[in-house]
């Protein structure tokens, strides 16, 4: 597979990346409107070389985005534990004052806190995520990624054939030092995943190994003591977050942000809470298939069923 791996335009669609391993600004294409099929070839081409792209000044109305979404795969309810948009079953409203999915307790802060990849308690986690900023804050409310596949390759050799064969328990649940609202606790009892993932799983397009590390829904290693699995998570949460590894995205009205949730792990901010201004998103993610890990085996389902597309989830 050849992948855009510097600045290019083809197509009309320029490729504009943003820091060496992570992040890439798309310019030449209107989302308003269907894209030809060399535009969105592009446009995978450059996501899945750079894991994250931006696009800027795309004033989309909520089918918009949905239809944009759907010419890179099938959409899936907007969230399978916290619901959907009245009217637009694909997409979820990810606003400043969100109350079902809060915690009580500021929690015990480390330098992964709130970091995640989307919905890995599923046994098929989304493929892609795409969120659109309309209510902006003039500052603050930046967006955070990290790209896994490169956090995998600069783990030491000996490391990565250890983890290699690992996999871990992933599941909603509060984090440390937090307790769940009693929103969060009905809604999760009521929609419960729970999946056991490969620590490695294989990316289904390029081939490439993934570093497969949600740490806000990673919980334990499978066969270790609590003591060890917590140890060597932290190990590796801390190696993901490298700077280097990392692209950072200042938002603005009309800014859209595509990224592989196969590959990427990414941080919303909490600045926000500090400042007085609203800030408004929307979210729509794409059907994902089952991961895979090193040894070829797939994911498995503990509790809770597979995401599905949303004509699918309706029937």
């Amino acid at each position: 597979m050849t992948l855009i791996s510097s600045a290019a335009s083809a197509g009309g669609v320029q490729v504009q990346p943003l820091s060496a391993h992570i992040g890439a600004l798309i310019h030449g294409v209107s989302l308003q409107s269907p894209l030809s099929a060399e535009a969105v070839g592009q446009i995978r081409q450059a996501l899945l070389r750079w894991k994250v792209v931006f696009f800027r000044d795309q004033a989309l109305s909520h089918a918009q985005q949905i239809a944009f979404a759907r010419q890179f795969g099938e959409p899936t309810v907007g969230h399978p534990v916290f619901g959907h948009v009245d009217g637009h079953p694909e997409l979820y409203s990810i606003a400043k004052h969100r109350t079902a999915n809060r915690f009580d307790g500021p929690g015990e802060l480390r330098p992964w806190s709130g970091w995640h990849t989307d919905v890995t308690a599923a046994v098929n986690p989304p493929a892609a995520s795409i969120l659109r900023g309309v209510d902006i804050p003039p500052y603050g409310g930046d967006t955070q990624w990290t790209n896994l596949v490169t956090a995998y390759q600069k783990l030491s050799e000996p490391l990565r054939r250890f983890v290699d064969g690992l996999r871990g328990i992933h599941r909603f649940s509060a984090p440390p030092g937090a307790t769940a609202t009693e929103a969060y606790r009905q809604l999760v009892q009521n929609h419960q995943l729970v999946s056991e993932h490969p620590l490695v799983r294989v990316h289904p397009e390029t081939g490439e190994r993934v570093l497969f590390v949600s740490p806000g829904f990673l919980k334990s290693l499978v066969g270790f003591s609590p003591r060890e699995s917590r140890h060597l998570l932290e190990l590796l949460w801390e190696h993901i977050l490298r700077p280097e590894f990392t692209v950072r995205f200042k938002w603005e009205p009309g800014s859209v942000a595509f990224w592989d949730n196969r590959a990427t792990a990414h941080l919303a901010p909490s600045d926000i809470f500090d400042l007085d201004f609203d800030r408004q998103l929307y979210r729509v993610t794409l059907v994902g298939d089952v991961p895979v890990g090193v040894d070829g085996r797939p994911s498995s389902a503990l509790e809770g069923d597979p995401l599905l597309a949303v004509h699918a989830a309706a029937h």
